[in-house]
């Protein structure tokens, strides 16, 4: 739909993801010539605000007020009003709060612009090295390892990088179950980006895993770039899949329901799923403590 005329402007502006001076001109512009800013937090926003010498009206959107934000937004743009809107850092509505809103200002035929800036998935991809001819954003994962190890064997058969958030508390145990479902893939691990201490790790998913997992120091957010699977393991999930099983977790729950000897269904699962035979026997002593 075509926006009315003389109806406002909707901005969705990318910010820096760590370091103010990524902030491009035609950012600070249309920052500057809003006469409503929402943003995530207004304590952070400030500080780029204040970089810069902007001055202009902010209000809290985050994801739990966003909701009863939209009517009155709307109501402004209708009346002939810039809008802009901010995360945190990055891309609005990547990982972040901003998709209702655009929605909701499409369906009304609302002018909405995307002001481009950093993305800390894209950057994290580059910084990686890995091959990313395709890749997949995920997001955050499931907390719960269970949960976790499941939605990683539902990626599983996508052929192409795996870009993962996580925080630096849970980027050791993140990257652990990581190398449980993927022990024959490369991992990376890229945290504060765009910042002075900037860090790329990576290697194996069990080297990797064993590295962070030794680290005391480990702060700012992280980004987590899986590779993409070989033909062979393609292959091999593809056979296993055949088998009646979409991920280990339901090959293993399958094998201990019909009462497969653990030391039988290990060897199986093992082979199925690309595992040295300790690592399917742990799956399964894992799985059957929970």
């Amino acid at each position: 739909m075509t926006a009315a005329e003389g109806a406002g402007v909707l901005s969705v502006v990318g910010t820096p993801i760590g370091n103010l001076d990524d902030a491009s001109p035609r950012v600070l512009q249309t920052l500057r010539s809003s006469d409503l800013l929402l943003c995530e937090d207004t304590r952070v926003t400030s500080k780029l605000l204040a970089r810069f010498g902007i001055r202009v009206p902010l209000q809290r959107a985050d994801e739990n007020v966003l909701g009863e934000k939209i009517e009155p937004t709307l109501s402004r743009l209708e009346a002939g009003e810039r809008v802009s809107f901010v995360s945190d850092a990055g891309m609005p509505g990547v990982s972040d709060p901003g998709q209702r809103l655009v929605d909701a200002a499409l369906d009304r035929g609302i002018r909405v612009e995307v002001i481009p800036g950093p993305s800390a998935a894209i950057c994290a991809l580059v910084a990686s090295g890995l091959p990313m001819e395709h890749f997949f954003f995920e997001g955050f994962l499931p907390r719960r390892a269970g949960a976790m190890r499941e939605r990683l064997g539902e990626l599983a058969p996508i052929p192409g990088a795996l870009v993962v958030y996580e925080s630096p508390h849970r980027a050791a145990q993140t990257l652990a179950r990581i190398a449980e479902v993927f022990p024959q893939r490369q991992v990376a691990l890229v945290r504060e980006l765009t910042k002075l201490h900037e860090e790329c790790v990576r290697g194996s998913s069990a080297e990797l895993a064993a590295i962070i997992a030794a680290r005391e120091d480990l702060r700012g957010e992280c980004v987590i770039v899986i590779g993409a699977p070989s033909q062979e393991e393609l292959e091999q999930r593809r056979q296993a899949t055949q088998s009646g099983a979409t991920t280990m977790e339901e090959a293993i729950r399958q094998g201990l329901e019909a009462g497969e000897p653990k030391t039988k269904l290990a060897k199986r699962i093992a082979k199925d799923f690309s595992l040295s035979k300790a690592q399917a026997y742990d799956a399964i002593l894992r799985q059957q403590g929970e």
